[in-house]
């Protein structure tokens, strides 16, 4: 799955040499325990006119860490969102339209109850894209 997530049910119990209902229902398990991630991660924020990216590291009040939570997330341009150890809070990982449109969502950002400060740094190229064959070929942690 990981080489052809195009694959359908039915070729991959052929390639398997499973019944569909087998895998259907092994496909059902594994989504049930979120084993596969979002459509969405396959979608380039390029296409959508989005070419520049950064990360916000964001300096909170802990106390307001759940309400900003979800007010940071009604920020459309916030594609990710981690809690952190160290020195900042939280890492946001952010898409703009360019260096205007970065000062602006920076700005939202600021404004929100609980953030006390921002550093934004911007991605200057992805040197390594996000990928789980390298821990697929590795095996299970129980090896």
């Amino acid at each position: 799955m990981a080489r052809d997530p195009r694959r359908t049910v039915v070729a991959l119990a052929q390639k398997l040499g499973l019944s569909r209902n087998t895998v259907q229902a092994r496909m059902a398990q594994l989504e049930k325990k979120h084993v596969f991630l979002s459509f969405e991660r396959r979608i380039n924020p390029v296409s959508l006119g989005y070419p520049l990216m950064a990360f916000i590291s964001v300096h909170v009040q802990q106390q307001k860490l759940g309400t900003l939570a979800v007010e940071l997330a009604g920020i459309p341009e916030i594609l990710e969102g981690y809690g952190l150890t160290g020195s900042a809070d939280l890492l946001l990982r952010v898409v703009a339209l360019d260096a205007e449109d970065l000062f602006r969502i920076n700005g939202k950002i600021l404004a929100c109850d609980g953030v006390d400060r921002t550093d934004t740094a911007l991605a200057m190229g992805e040197l390594i894209p996000f990928r789980i064959q390298p821990l697929l070929e590795r095996g299970s942690a129980d090896n």
